[in-house]
């Protein structure tokens, strides 16, 4: 039961890292698309 117990331990390790790496991908797209918008609506009001 310990080796089982070790691999799910091993896997759930894995995924974390890779939850965490689209997490900030997501984080990273999401503040690039409010930016996006904060400039367009100063350049749309500065015209």
């Amino acid at each position: 039961m310990k080796k089982k117990e070790e691999k799910v331990k091993t896997t759930k390790r894995q995924y974390d890292k890779g939850q965490i790496f689209v997490k900030i991908m997501a984080g990273i797209l999401a503040l690039l698309m409010v930016a996006g918008t904060g400039i367009t609506l100063v350049y749309a009001l500065m015209a």
